[in-house]
Formats: C-alpha cells, structure tokens, sequence
C-alpha cells in the first residue's frame, strides 16, 4: 500500500506531501499542484473537485500540530483563492487546534483536518486503481507495438515520437501497466529536471495499484541502496543518477528505463547512464525513449541509442488525422519592412541579418486587437501568448487588460536576468487559468515542456526567436481536444525569416496529398488552414513572394542564425525592386 502507517512515518516529508498528492488523484481530484517550496505562503498542495479549490497544509512533524497552523491556512486561503482548506499532520492535532476547528466551522469556515489514521482510512477505501480512459486507436496502437517489442525480444530499445498533445506519456505509462500485468517489471523513469520527474511520477500514478511504491531520487530525497532496490517505480533526475554512476555506483538493476524529453539525450550525462546500464543493449534494461521533437541543435543522432522509432506520429499527420485540434493557423505580414531589403549588399544573408533588417518590433497595440477579435470568435476562449521577455509580458498583458475583453497574467519562471516569479503567485496563476478565472497568460519560457492546458483554444506568438523544437511544444499547448473545442486560432506576429519558412511547410504539409489528381479532380477540404495574413485580411501577394524567395523552405527553417543561405530577394510585393 502506497499509504499506511509503516509508509509514513518513514518517508521524507517531501514523500509525504507526494503521497498526499497521490491519495487525492486516487479519489477523483484534478488540477492537482504541489507548490511546497520556498516562497509559499502557507501551501503545500493545491487540488480541485467539484467546481472548489481546495488548499491543502501539509506537516511531516513527530509533534502535534498546533493552532498557529490554522492562522496560517486561512491567509494561505486567500492568497491562493481557495475555498476548502485541509490541514494533514502526520502526528495528528493538540486539543487546541481541533477546539479552534470546531469555532471556525460554526463560522462557516470548513477546515478540515487529517492525521495519519484518516490518510490510511482514506486509502483502504479506494478501488485497486483508477478508472482509465480507452486508448485512442493510434494510442493503442502504439501501446501494442511497445508490448511486442518487450515481449517478443526483437529489439531491446523503442523510440516513441509523437507531437504535443497526442499522448506519449499516456502511452508509455499503459504499455508499462499492460507489461507488470504479464509479469512484474522494475522501471527507472529518467528526465532532465526535477520538475519533469515530478510531472513524470504523477503522470504514472493512475496507472498503478494502490499496492505499487513510488521514489523520487534527485538532489532533495536521496533515498538509500535497500530503497532503490525495493521500489517498483524509481523516477530519477538526470544529474543525479549520472553523477552516481559515474562516481562508481552501483545501481540496482531495471527491466525497463524509460527517458523523457528524450531529445536532450546526446548530453554527456545521458551517455553516461545508457553506457552504464547498457540500456538498450541485448543484455540490458529495455529502452524507452520518448518525444515530441526529435531534432537536435547538434549532429547527434537519436537514434544512435534508440533506433528507428518504433512509432511516428508528427504534427501534421496528427492533425490531418483528427488527432489533434482543427487549426486555424495566422500569419502576420504587417511589421515587415520590405524597402530595407534594398539597403543590404551581397548575394546572400544569414537570418540573423535578414532579421534585423526587416522586421519592426513596436506594433503590440494591433496585437491586442487581433487577439481581441480571435477571443470574440471563439467559444470559452482561453488563450496564451508567447512573449520573449518578462517587460514585453508584463507589456502585453497590461494592454489586454485595458482594453477589458478579458483577464489576463504575465507568469515566468526564473530568467537569465535574474528576475523571477515567486511561487506561490505562479501557482496561483496557474490554478486561476485552470478554473477560468484568468483567460489568458503572457508567458515567458513557462509553457514549452510538461505543462498542459487542453482548454487552450487561441495561441499567440509575438517576439519568440525561431527554435523548431520550441516552436512545436509551444503550437501542442493549443493542439489538444477537449470538450466544446472547435478549433486553435493561431496568431504568428512573425519575427524571425525562418518562422515564415515554417509556416509554409506546415501549410504545404497540410494540403500535401489533399489536391486534385487522376480520378480524383475535385480538392478535399480541410478543416485546417495557413493563411499569410495583414491585419484586417489575408495577404496571398506576401505568400507568393516569400514562397518564391525561400526556395529552400527546410534548409530556411532548420537554419541557424548565423548560416548564409537566403538568396537576395527578387522583385517585391508591389513590383518594387
């Protein structure tokens, strides 16, 4: 049992809070958010269910808690906009505290309070498990090559690329659960930061008996030899297990590793760890990887350590298989600056010179406007922009409150200025825009890994640098079906030359197939499109231009900053020369 008295009593306080978090996904609530860390403000566990945010205080002391803590829960209460708060205590609550309870909810106020006995109560009253989703067919799919694989010993190692929003961890997890039901498998589950293992280990929780132990093992909880050989489950920081083997240690062994975000895996510490497993070798653990963007910046091949992948499903076939979200993708051509291009000497430029010549940064009033006429279509809008630094957010969603549509935040994590975000207001954030309470966030490197929203249903790119990998991860945040969900406005307020190479290979990529041909005269539509665009219409003379102009759209797109590739332009939009 993940849950008793043995277990609690022995964990780290980190675990506990973890094991709190596990008993609430077991028991139906969702938005489920551990915010215990420096900054705060007095939570430890954010939850919903049934429409009211519950506020959860969570203390591993060997003595009773006491009547302070209640103090504390009730400024937490506001802070967070909470509305049902929960003081747990490993030790249970002096005779104050339980006085004090009964005062306040005479008040109305409905503290409630759980020791140790009311978690293991709580848990021997769950079913075996949690109630599952059925596989999609693609997902199932996929579920099955992965069991085959394993079962059958063809290979020993299983690259799964899918694009945000399609499902790969869903899948990872229920081919491992479909595995220990034919016979019990240890699992190593490796990402490259703390916040990933902890997204990972939730993400694996309902998908395991209430009988099956979970570890996290990074620089906070550093649990013992016996402990790692113990645990089923061990979900693992990348730098934390590379500098134990390295250090000569001696890690118990694993029937299947499994690496998220595998396309950080060309980083010496990964090489490392596979190396000293021999993952994916014929007499090693099984290998998983798992992504969403297999391209690195650097020459180094996946599939080196993963083979061919087992399953591919990109982007595009998820969208031109109703896999995804109906996108209605638009591509701004307002802040270019053709007449400088006649300004530039050469035959050829790299981005970075192009980039600077020809677009105009300062137009974030016509931004909000067009986003304003994005939200007024869309049914439930909810929206994030994409902002390159953490004054154009705050900008940005000063404008977009002025003009009152809607509620807007900035939110961001730390930054290369130093500057950051304290905790409990991103979690707090975080929690509003999953009730609603704010329709739309200014984000700055927050939303590119993990963190998923389905109801997102209008994207904004304004100011992001070209990143192929980035620009996937942030286009999956509004990909995902949910109910009532249409479709994704996508406005691109384009920066960068090799985002305009990206957006017509998405759309060639999108009508690839569809078009006329022998027997077939008449043009299928589709419920996706791209439209290059000026504010207040389209802008197809642009199109042709850039289409002609980038020639090379991959080598455009997958170009770095500095690479000479881009032809001078030929004759303009408006003939001019």
């Amino acid at each position: 049992m993940f849950i008793s008295e043995k277990t609690l009593m022995s964990c780290t306080w980190q675990g506990f809070v973890r094991a709190v978090a596990r008993l609430l996904v077991y028991e139906g609530f969702t938005g489920i958010r551990v915010v215990d860390q420096p900054g705060d403000r007095g939570a430890d566990l954010i939850a919903h269910r049934n429409g009211k945010r519950w506020l959860f205080q969570i203390k591993h002391w060997r003595k009773r808690a006491g009547v302070e803590l209640a103090d504390q829960v009730l400024k937490a209460m506001t802070v967070y906009r909470a509305q049902v708060p929960v003081i747990v205590a490993l030790n249970g609550f002096d005779r104050n505290l339980r006085e004090h309870q009964q005062v306040l909810l005479s008040r109305g106020v409905p503290l409630q309070l759980w020791d140790s006995g009311a978690l293991v109560s709580r848990a021997r009253r769950l079913a075996d498990g949690c109630q599952l989703p059925e596989p999609r067919e693609y997902q199932e799919e996929a579920i099955r090559a992965i069991v085959r694989a394993y079962t059958e010993g063809y290979t020993r190692r299983a690259m799964i690329v899918m694009a945000t929003g399609l499902g790969k961890t869903f899948v990872a997890c229920e081919s491992i659960r479909r595995l220990n039901a034919l016979s019990p498998v240890r699992v190593l589950a490796i990402a490259h930061t703390n916040e990933l293992v902890y997204q990972l280990e939730r993400a694996f929780w309902p998908f395991l008996r209430k009988d099956q132990e979970t570890l996290v093992w990074n620089q906070y909880e550093q649990p013992g030899p016996d402990d790692l050989k113990r645990a089923p489950f061990v979900f693992a920081c990348l730098n934390t297990v590379a500098a134990y083997v390295k250090n000569g240690g001696d890690l118990p062994y694993f029937d299947i590793i499994l690496v998220d975000e595998c396309h950080h895996v060309g980083a010496e510490m990964y090489r490392t760890i596979l190396d000293g497993t021999r993952a994916g070798k014929p007499s090693g653990p099984f290998l998983i990887g798992l992504t969403a963007t297999p391209w690195r910046p650097d020459e180094v091949d996946l599939r080196e350590y993963f083979g061919e992948p087992l399953v591919c499903i990109d982007i595009v076939t998820g969208l031109k298989k109703g896999f995804l979200s109906n996108v209605d993708y638009r591509m701004y051509t307002d802040n270019i600056n053709w007449d400088a291009l006649r300004n530039l000497h050469g035959s050829k430029f790299s981005p970075r010179q192009i980039n600077r010549t020809l677009f105009i940064n300062e137009w974030d009033d016509a931004v909000v406007h067009e986003l304003k006429r994005a939200w007024e279509e869309q049914t439930n809008p909810r929206a994030i922009i994409f902002c390159g630094t953490v004054d154009h957010a705050i900008t940005m969603r000063d404008r977009i409150n002025a003009l009152g549509f809607c509620n807007a935040a900035a939110i961001y994590s730390a930054t290369a200025t130093g500057r950051s975000m304290p905790s409990y207001e991103r979690n707090r954030i975080l929690s509003d825009f999953h009730d609603g309470v704010i329709g739309a966030v200014c984000a700055v490197d927050i939303f590119n890994e993990g963190i998923d929203v389905p109801e997102v249903n209008i994207i904004v790119f304004q100011r992001v640098t070209h990143s192929r990998r980035i620009f996937v991860q942030q286009l999956g945040r509004g990909l995902r079906i949910a109910p009532g969900k249409e479709k994704v406005i996508v406005l691109d307020f384009v920066s960068d030359i090799r985002r305009f190479a990206a957006g017509l290979e998405l759309k060639d990529s999108l009508n690839e197939g569809y078009g006329p041909s022998p027997g077939n005269p008449v043009r299928i539509s589709l419920p996706h499109k791209v439209t290059f665009r000026r504010v207040g219409g389209e802008d197809p003379e642009t199109e042709s231009f850039l289409r002609q102009w980038l020639e090379d759209i991959a080598a455009v797109e997958s170009a770095g900053e500095d690479a000479s590739i881009l032809k001078f332009p030929p004759v303009l939009p408006g003939g001019r020369r």
